[in-house]
Order: structure tokens, then sequence, then C-alpha cells
């Protein structure tokens, strides 16, 4: 039976309608012979409160689900290799190979207890490589209550969403095509390794990892050759950090994403070539300022031949494919538009792009001879909206920012507005699908976003224009500066430019870095608001950097570790400026969220609380740092329910 909800309100049926059924294409992978495309196409289904996931062949159905995912084709194009967990309650996940285009039946390779990543085909056809966890033998105890205790011995033992990794790394594995063997561990031990790309004579993979003496104090990745028979050797010198590879066709080069020095961030991460035998690294994709290593997605380089290869990158709020030529050429823009690329491959010259824009999720593409052809339509349209700029606070530049209208929209009336600040700092909104902005527009806000000073899809200087001042390499202005005047510019312009917007019902929301600045905003700009929902946030920067998953990496975008310099992260930390909120505040926080552990909501609740401040705190359970993205369907549409009744009710009309 589902669990007990709250009362609904006249906001339910709007979260319903954007969360359930909502489909959407994703993972293209087109067959050697470019003949076919296969896909995962992902539906949400809030009744049963789980999305469902099923392999597409073109433009129809393959394998009926409800698992589905991470399609592979075979070198000879005859079978399809796919990943399944039909026990959802467990994480035992399933390998199977099916024929496509002849007689056979399905067959299963392998199960493994803790899912299985990153599958690959051998050039040969003989094997699937792929990763997976290999956990410790205390997962084996009836329950938590047998299990030995866990002796913590290095940092990122911990992750959100995967909760406990050191005790189970996730290692490469490689299984017989024929369903003849059982999986074997090729990089055994206490190390991570993520990625799998073959070499040509099907003799090694390269991965990526984390396997050197001193990661925790350099944080850097690596690119490691792994012999099918033989150890793991190291292609990179554990100067930078390199992931996402892709050997070349010729078996030369392997490509991969990367920067030169790990303690640095943000920068624009680039796609670089590192000898297969090992040795120096050169980044070709320099003539282009923009990170390729994209929001909407993330995946590695994909060879188009031995001299070129394509990659995606964010340039201004958008998402597109790029060719790269070996030499370091300019890079070659592929696709155009107001549209975010998600997943892209090409063979034969037959290009797969998944797709999606501001009105719906992905939909698959393939493009040959230059001639683009929507393949799917799975998803429907939505709302727009309108792309503006707006100058700097200081002159020194433009701020992208868009707009969305209510439905029912009349330009003579008065509408409350809604101002969103993205997460990240490190990222974009932009001309993706994003169902926050619809549901707040369908509930009749104007939506208001942008992509201010320290956000990606811009050159390096934007990126890096908040790391912190006493950052030893790349000194900026730091978190809750002219990141937070070029948020205060673009809703100033825009209740002057658009006299629809009411700006005596202005309110405000974000998440993680963007519940960092809704504090922020509260408590330095709270007249201007008549609610501000803090959620997911960073409040006090000191105990995040003991608490998170990720502790001691905010040293390689703040500077000082907090060890050294407490000082420095108090001085950022919007808890110590709580005095000063005195508008209504909404948090919002995932009880399983590691990556801004819920003592962050938990110790401005208390603040605010003792200071008889207006604030209601909401805590979601069995969920983490990615609840409103990935979080279970029923939680989602509470979520968005919660939302638009407090800020209809804070922001109605007098």
């Amino acid at each position: 039976m589902p669990a007990a909800e709250p009362d609904s309100s006249a906001h339910a049926e709007i979260a319903r309608d954007l969360i359930h059924l909502r489909s959407a294409v994703g993972s293209p992978t087109v067959s050697l012979d470019g003949t076919h495309v296969a896909t995962v196409v992902s539906t949400v289904d809030l009744d049963e409160n789980t999305t469902r996931s099923c392999i597409w062949l073109d433009e129809s159905p393959l394998t009926a689900g409800p698992t589905d995912s991470q399609p592979a084709w075979s070198p000879d194009g005859a079978r399809l290799a796919f990943v399944s967990r039909r026990d959802t309650d467990t994480k035992k996940t399933t390998l199977h190979v099916m024929p496509v285009d002849g007689p056979g039946e399905l067959r299963t390779l392998c199960t493994m207890d803790d899912g299985i990543g990153d599958l690959a085909w051998s050039p040969d056809g003989r094997h699937l490589a792929f990763t997976s966890r290999t956990r410790d033998d205390r997962y084996d105890a009836e329950d938590v209550r047998w299990q030995s205790p866990r002796k913590i011995e290095r940092f990122l033992s911990r992750l959100n969403g995967q909760n406990w990794i050191f005790d189970r790394p996730q290692h490469v594995y490689v299984v017989a095509a024929d369903g003849t063997g059982t999986p074997r561990n090729l990089t055994p031990g206490t190390h991570e390794y993520g990625s799998v790309a073959w070499t040509p004579d099907s003799d090694a993979i390269v991965t990526s990892g984390r396997a050197h003496d001193t990661w925790e104090e350099d944080l850097a990745e690596d690119l490691y050759l792994v012999p099918l028979d033989g150890e793991a050797r190291a292609l990179t010198r554990h100067t930078g950090l390199f992931s996402a590879p892709a050997v070349s066709p010729d078996g030369a080069s392997v490509a991969c994403i990367g920067m030169d020095n790990a303690l640095e961030y943000p920068q624009n991460m680039k796609i670089g070539l590192v000898p297969i035998e090992g040795g120096e690294h050169r980044w070709i994709s320099s003539g282009l300022d923009r990170t390729f290593f994209a929001m909407t997605c993330a995946q590695a380089p994909v060879w188009e031949s031995d001299d070129t290869l394509l990659a995606a990158a964010e340039d201004r709020g958008e998402t597109h494919l790029y060719r790269l030529g070996v030499d370091g050429r300019d890079p070659e823009q592929l696709t155009s538009g107001a549209l975010s690329v998600q997943g892209y491959d090409v063979k034969q010259g037959v290009l797969a792009t998944t797709r999606s824009t501001v009105r719906h999720g992905g939909e698959l593409w393939l493009t040959v001879d230059g001639d683009d052809r929507r393949v799917t339509h799975v998803t429907s349209d939505l709302r727009g909206w309108e792309r503006f700029s707006v100058p700097c606070s200081d002159g020194s530049a433009e701020i992208d920012a868009w707009i969305m209208r209510p439905d029912d929209f009349d330009e003579s009336a008065s509408y409350p507005v809604l101002l969103n600040v993205h997460g990240g700092p490190f990222t974009q909104y932009g001309e993706y699908f994003f169902d926050e902005a619809q549901m707040q527009a369908a509930a009749g806000f104007v939506v208001l976003m942008s992509n201010p000073r320290g956000g990606s899809g811009r050159d390096t200087a934007w990126g890096q224009a908040i790391i912190g001042p006493k950052h030893p390499t790349a000194p900026g202005l730091g978190w809750g500066t002219v990141d937070v005047d070029d948020v205060m510019a673009v809703l100033d312009n825009a209740l002057d430019r658009y006299t629809f917007c009411d700006r005596s019902r202005v309110g405000m929301l974000g998440g993680s870095y963007g519940g960092f600045m809704a504090t922020v905003l509260a408590a330095r700009y709270g007249d201007r608001f008549r609610g501000i929902c803090s959620e997911r946030s960073v409040n006090n920067m000191l105990t995040e950097e003991w608490s998170s998953d990720i502790a001691t990496f905010f040293r390689s975008e703040h500077g000082p570790n907090p060890v050294e310099d407490p000082d420095e992260y108090l001085r950022m930390s919007p808890i110590t400026m709580a005095d000063d909120i005195h508008v209504p505040m909404l948090l919002i926080h995932a009880e399983e969220d590691f990556r801004c552990p819920i003592n962050q909501a938990e110790e401005l609740w208390v603040t605010l609380r003792l200071l008889k401040r207006d604030v209601t705190f909401y805590r979601f359970p069995g969920e983490n740092h990615d609840l409103s993205r990935t979080g279970s369907p029923v939680h989602r549409r509470m979520r968005a329910e919660i939302i638009l009744d407090w800020f209809a009710e804070r922001l109605a009309a007098d």
C-alpha cells in the first residue's frame, strides 16, 4: 500500500501532469554498419512510484523493461548487450545478450551483486567489459547488526547516492560473451576505477582511477592500461585529472576529458590525447574556451576516424556537439540552435544524438550527410521562454537570462515572480527541459533564471570569478560577491523591462550552491522578497568541509583547507548572517544527502527558530542530494506541491 500523503492541494495536479508518464530518450548507440540505433527510453510512473526503462531499436521498443539500460552493439551488429535490474529491492544486476536481426534466444551472461556500468564489447566480439562494485564480506551479514565495524583510513570513503564505497570499490570486470565463463576482476584491490575503453586488438582496456599513494593530497586522477592478463599501469603521471577514455581506431592514442591541475576548480575541462604507451599529454580543444564536461552530456569522446573525434561542450546555456582534429585545429560545431545535446554516437557517417529543448525532454535525432531527422516522438511540447541579456553591474560582460511566462498569460496583468538560482556553482541553466520552471509557470508565476559569474558555459575567467581570494593559483573574489551582484542585476533588469512582473511579489529559490545564495540573499536583500526557499543548501562552509562526502575537495575551490584557515570558511558562511534574516524562509533537505549533509539545514533552522523568525522546515526520508532530479516520483510530487503552495501563500496579491 502507498504511504499516507499530506492533504492534496490545487498544485498537486500540476506536479502530477509534469511528472507522471513523462518519457525521455537517452544513451544512443549506433550499430557498426550504421543501419540501426539503440537507445534507452525512460518513463516516470507516479502511481507505481518508479521510473521504468527499456531498450528501443530505432523507432520502437525492443525490450519490455522495466529496468533495462546500457545497450551495447556486438562488433558484427547481430547482437545487443544490455543490463537489467529486475529486483529493485537489491543492487543485483544482470547482463544479457540478445539477437537483433536473426534467430536465437536471450542469454544471461552473469549477475553482479552491486551494479553494472560502462558496458563495452571487445572489438573481436569475444568479451564484454564493465565496471561493478566489489563488496566486502560484511555485506553478506544478515543485517547491519551483524556487520563488523568500518575502519576509515581515507577521505572520499562515502558518496552521495552510493553510501559507503571504500569497502565496495568499483572495479573493471570482463566476461566471455558466449556465456561460458564467470566475470573476472581485472583491477582487484582497494582503489576505484571508472570507464571502459578497449584497445583495437582486444588485449587490454583503458580505464581511469585514483590508484597512486598521494591521491588524497593532489586529487589527481589517471588513465590506466589494464591488460586482460597482466598488471595495470598508469598512462598519465599523477599531475592532473584525466577521465572518460576513448581509444583511437588505430590504437595509437587515448582521448580523454581532463585538466592539468586538479587543485584548481572550476576549470573548463578539455579534450586531450595521451599516447597508448603513456607519456606526455596534449590538449586538442584549446581553440574553444568552453567546458567539454557538459552537465547534460557527461560522456567520453567518440572517435570518428583516426584523425577526428566528437565531443560535447556547453556554450551559454546550450550544449552542442563538436568535431575535433588530432592536430588541434579549432573545434567545428556540428549542432546549432536553442538545444542541449544529451548523448551521441557515430558509425559509418551516421550521427545519432539525443537532444532536449526547454519544451521537451530528450528525443533521438539522426544526421546523415548534413541532414537532420527526428526519429522518436515520446515527449510532448510544453512552454517556451524568452532569452535576454543583462549587463554585469561592473560593465565587464553580459549575463544570460531567461523568462518564462505563466499559463493564460495576459500582457496587461500583473504576476508574481520566482527568481531561480542554479546549483554548482559551475553549471548552467539553459536550453534543456527543466520541470521546475514548467511547474512554476503552470502555477501562475513568472519564472526568472540566469547564469551569473561562477557558472559554466562561458570562458575560463567567467567560471573562476568566484574562486576564493586566497586560492594559490587562480584567486577570485569568492562566493557571495559578483555572483550575488549578477543575480540582483538580472532581477532589477527584469522588473524594469517586463511590466507584467509585480515587483512587490517576488520570491526566490535555489538548491545546493543555489541554496547558499538563497540564504545570502535572505540576509542581504531580504526586503526585496516576500519569501525565500533554501534547499539542500550550504549554510556553514566550515562544517560543510568537515562533513560532506567530498570533504577536503573544497580547498580546490576556496584555497586553504579549513584547519589552516577556518576563518576564511566562516567568512563566506551565510549562517553568520542569520541575525539579518527577517524574510520568511522555507528549508527543504533530504535526510540521506551526503553532499550537503542535513546538518546544514538544521543549523539554519535552529538559529532562525531561536531568533523567532518565520521558518518552515521539511525533511525528506530516504532521499539524497538529487531529490529534485532522481528522487522517488512521489517525493518529487510532494516537494513540488510544498514549494508551490508555500510561494502561492507568500506571494498572494494584497
